[in-house]
C-alpha cells in the first residue's frame, strides 16, 4: 500500500474530470504532477503541485485550477480538507481511517510492506569495493562496501534483479609489488634479514603469507632470480590477499555474487574485441592529444596514440586506450570489463568508487554509452573520505597494516551493525566523521542507538503484553479496532509509516540508501515522542490492564513501527535489536 500513489491517482482522476467538464484543456501532460508530504506538517497531510505545473500549459491562473481541483477532491470521503496555499499549492487533510489502514497494511504485509515492482524485469550490476588485492581493506573501502551493499539490497527491495560484483584489480604492476613483498616475508621466514624498500608493502599481514609460501615450496625460491618465482608468487600472494579480503567483507556482513578478475581480460582477446566494436562505430583513431591544463595525467603523451572518441558521448576530451609503445592504458581493460557486463545482459550498471576516481566518471559513461548504443545506463557513485576519531583525537594507523586503519580495526572496535549504520548517516559524496566514542553513545544524538532503542522498546511492550495473556500476533493486531487511534501523536506515527513505501521507492530510483537511514531516525523519533507522551497521559500508554481492546490497537501501531524498522535495517544490513542492555 502506497498511500501517496493512491492520492496522486485521485488527483489525476479529478484533473481528468476537469478536462471532461471543460475546466481544463485536453492534451495536458500530468507527468510532473506530484503528491508529497508538505514542508510543514501543520499545513496538512499531503500537498500537490498540480495547479502550479499545469497553469502555463493550460493558460490559466494556478489558484483558479487549485480551487477547482480542491472542490472535486472534497467529493471523495478520503479527503477531509483541501486548502489552497500561496500561488496555487494545494494542501490536503485526509481521513484518519486512512492512517489506520496504513497501520493495518504494514501488519498484514510484514517485511513486504513497502516493497514494489519498480525495477521488475531490470537486471542491474552493482560493482563495489574492488580494492587492489595487495592488503586488507581499509576504512575507505569500508564505506564503499557498506554503501554498495546497502544499495544492492535497496534495489532488490524495489524489485530489481541485482548482482553484487567485485572487480579484482590483479592485472597491474601493483600485484608485482605484492609478489616482491611476499617474497621478502618468505625470505624472512627462512631466517634472513630483509628490508622493505620504498614501494613495497611492510604490513605485518604478509608475515603469515610468507610462512605459508615457505610451507608450500620450501627453499625452492631462496636466492633465486626474480624471473624464477615472480609469476608463481604473484598468484599465491593475490589469492592469499583475496582470502583476507573475503574474510574482511564477511566480518562486515558483505557477500559478493561475482568476483571478476582483471587478469582474465589480458591475452584472451577481450580487450581487442571491445575496442574493435568501438572502432567499427568510427570511435577509435590514431592521434595526438593537446597537453592538458594544469597537472598532466599519467596517460598523456606528446606523441601519437590510439584514442577513443569519448567526446562524442559526453566526455570533455578523447581518451587514450593504447600507448605509443603498444601497451594498453589503464582505461582499455576497464572498457573491456564494462563491455563484458553489457554482454552478460545487464540493463543498468552501477560502479561504487572512491572520491579519487572523479576523473574516471565521464570517460567510463562515454564508453558504456558507445558500447551499448545508449541502451545500458551507468551510474557512478563516489564515496567521500572517512575521518576517524577516538577520545577526541584522530585514530592512528594500524600496526598490522603498516600505513592505514583497516576495516577490521573499525569492526572490532564497534561491531558490524554500528559500523554499517553510521556509514550511511551521510550521503555517499559527503565527508563522514566516525567517532568511536559517539557511535557507541546511548543518546538521541546517536542515530543507530536511537533507532535500535525504538525497536527494543516496542519489543519490550510485546513481551509484557504476552506475559499478561494478551494476543499480540500480527494477524490479531491487524484485526484490532484501530479507530481508537485518534490522538495527534498516534496519527503522527501512522503518517510517518505511510511515507515508507514512497521513501523507499524514491531511494531506489535515485540510488541513495542513506535516505533509508534518515527515515528510520525520523520514524524512531515519532515512536519515542508518543512513548514520552504516555508518561504524562496514561491513555496513550501501550498497555491498559482494564481495556484489552485499546491495548491491542495501540500495540498494533507500535508493532507496525518495528515492521518498518526491521525492513529498513534489513536494507542497511543491520540486525534489529529486540532488547537493550
Amino acid at each position: 500500500m502506497n498511500l501517496f500513489t493512491d492520492i496522486r491517482a485521485l488527483v489525476l482522476e479529478a484533473l481528468t474530470a476537469m478536462q471532461t467538464a471543460g475546466d481544463l484543456p485536453g492534451g495536458l501532460d500530468f507527468t510532473n504532477v506530484a503528491v508529497e508530504p508538505p514542508r510543514d506538517s501543520a499545513h496538512g497531510d499531503m500537498a500537490t503541485n498540480a495547479a502550479m505545473v499545469l497553469a502555463k500549459p493550460a493558460g490559466a491562473k494556478p489558484r483558479n485550477i487549485a480551487e477547482a481541483l480542491a472542490a472535486r477532491l472534497l467529493d471523495d470521503p478520503r479527503v477531509e480538507a483541501a486548502d489552497v496555499a500561496g500561488p496555487g499549492f494545494l494542501n490536503l487533510r485526509l481521513s484518519p481511517s486512512l492512517w489506520h489502514d496504513v497501520t493495518r497494511a504494514a501488519l498484514q504485509a510484514g517485511d513486504g510492506f513497502g516493497r514494489s515492482t519498480t525495477g521488475q524485469g531490470v537486471k542491474v550490476n552493482v560493482e563495489y569495493v574492488s580494492a587492489n588485492p595487495t592488503g586488507p581493506l581499509h576504512v575507505g573501502h569500508t564505506r564503499g562496501a557498506v554503501f554498495g551493499d546497502a544499495l544492492a539490497s535497496l534495489l532488490d527491495f524495489v524489485g530489481y534483479d541485482v548482482t553484487r560484483e567485485y572487480y579484482i584489480n590483479d592485472g597491474g604492476a601493483q600485484v608485482d609489488v605484492l609478489a616482491r613483498s611476499v617474497y621478502l616475508r618468505y625470505l624472512e621466514a627462512h631466517g634472513q634479514e630483509v628490508a622493505f624498500e620504498d614501494g613495497t608493502y611492510p604490513g605485518d599481514y604478509l608475515i603469515d603469507v610468507g610462512k605459508a609460501l615457505k610451507a608450500k615450496v620450501g627453499d625452492a625460491y631462496v636466492d633465486q632470480p626474480e624471473a624464477n618465482w615472480l609469476q608463481e608468487v604473484r598468484e599465491f600472494g593475490t589469492e592469499a590477499m583475496m582470502d583476507l579480503i573475503r574474510a574482511d567483507l564477511a566480518a562486515l556482513g558483505v557477500k559478493m555474487d561475482v568476483f571478476y578478475s582483471e587478469k582474465s581480460l589480458y591475452g584472451t582477446g577481450r580487450i581487442e574485441e571491445a575496442l574493435a566494436i568501438l572502432e567499427a562505430k568510427g570511435l577509435i583513431y590514431e592521434g595526438v592529444l593537446e597537453p592538458p591544463k594544469g597537472k598532466k595525467p599519467e596517460d598523456w603523451e606528446p606523441r601519437e596514440q590510439t584514442l577513443f572518441r569519448s567526446t562524442e558521448h559526453g566526455d570533455d576530451v578523447d581518451r587514450p586506450v593504447k600507448k605509443s609503445d603498444g601497451a594498453w592504458t589503464y582505461f582499455a581493460p576497464d572498457i573491456a570489463y564494462h563491455y563484458d557486463k553489457i554482454s552478460r545482459g545487464f540493463d543498468a550498471l552501477i560502479d561504487v568508487l572512491g572520491a579519487d576516481h572523479g576523473g574516471y566518471v565521464k570517460r567510463m559513461k562515454a564508453a558504456v554509452s558507445a558500447l551499448s548504443d545508449g541502451d545500458v545506463s551507468l551510474d557512478i557513485k563516489l564515496t567521500q573520505l572517512v575521518k576517524l576519531f577516538k577520545d577526541g583525537q584522530p585514530f592512528k594507523m594500524s600496526k598490522r597494516a603498516g600505513t592505514f586503519v583497516t576495516l577490521r580495526d573499525v569492526v572490532d572496535q564497534v561491531g558490524a551493525d554500528v559500523t554499517r549504520f553510521h556509514m550511511l548517516t551521510r550521503k555517499n559524496d559527503a565527508p563522514l566523521d566516525f567517532d568511536f566514542d559517539k557511535v557507541l553513545e546511548q543518546s538521541k544524538d546517536n542515530p543507530v542507538f536511537y533507532v535500535q532503542y525504538a525497536n527494543a522498546r516496542v519489543n519490550s511492550v510485546l513481551r509484557k503484553a504476552g506475559e499478561a495473556g494478551l494476543a499480540v500476533d500480527d494477524a490479531t493486531l491487524a484485526a484490532a479496532d484501530l479507530s481508537i487511534l485518534s490522538d495527534a501523536a498516534q496519527l503522527s506515527v501512522a503518517k510517518k509509516l505511510a511515507e515508507w513505501p514512497r521513501l523507499v521507492d524514491i531511494a531506489g530510483r535515485t540510488n541513495e540508501p542513506h535516505r533509508v537511514a534518515f527515515y528510520l531516525y525520523d520514524l524512531a523519533s515519532e515512536l519515542h515522542a508518543l512513548w514520552n507522551r504516555g508518561n504524562d497521559n496514561p491513555s496513550l500508554r501501550f498497555l491498559d490492564d482494564d481495556n484489552p481492546a485499546a491495548s491491542q490497537a495501540k500495540i498494533a501501531l507500535a508493532r507496525a513501527v518495528t515492521v518498518v524498522i526491521s525492513a529498513g535495517l534489513g536494507i542497511l544490513g543491520v540486525t534489529p535489536v529486540t532488547e537493550m542492555r
